[in-house]
């Protein structure tokens, strides 16, 4: 299946009733109280699960799926990843976007293309984009408003500040 956007993993059990404990990625937690069906990749497949109940038990954030009542039932997930289709993406505030949405963005500084976005890299200061030249060298750009003039998701374009200096990463 296309267009699935990959949310959190399956970590293990939860006591004995088929919750499932999972490692959420994404920056929205609430989410997973208002999700009424995911999906979970199974070798290779995509398999629709209906979500019962989510909840947060002992810190941890807690699924069950319907169908699954035991902690044996809930074996089959565990290290499994679990996407969302489109309809059931959170909807970013303005001016932040996904990192799906960012990446293979062609990049302009001062009208001129610098590059592809490779890569957004998740970092507790801010998060940083990296960029691949035409050279094949990486460019690291901190993902802030001091550097990023604008960004349009439909025609995947970012464009930087004017001038703003570009931080070559010395491992190639």
């Amino acid at each position: 299946m296309n267009d699935l956007f990959l949310i959190a993993e399956i970590k293990s059990a939860y006591g004995s009733n088929g919750f499932v404990v999972i490692d959420s990625f994404s920056d929205f937690k609430d989410r997973f109280f208002d999700l009424k069906n995911v999906y979970v990749e199974i070798f290779g497949n995509f398999k629709n699960f209906v979500v019962e109940s989510a909840k947060v038990l002992d810190k941890k954030l807690v699924l069950k799926f319907v169908g699954f009542n035991s902690e044996q039932d809930v074996q089959l997930l565990l290290g499994k990843k679990i996407f969302v289709d489109k309809d059931n993406l959170v909807r970013p505030e303005e001016n932040t976007f996904f990192i799906h949405d960012l990446l293979n963005s062609v990049v302009f500084r001062d009208g001129e293309e610098i590059g592809l976005i490779e890569d957004v890299l998740v970092l507790p200061a801010n998060d940083v984009i990296v960029i691949v030249d035409k050279e094949n060298k990486r460019i690291l750009v901190p993902a802030i408003k001091d550097f990023v003039q604008s960004f349009d998701a439909e025609k995947k374009r970012l464009d930087l500040v004017t001038g703003c200096d570009l931080l070559y990463d010395d491992e190639n």
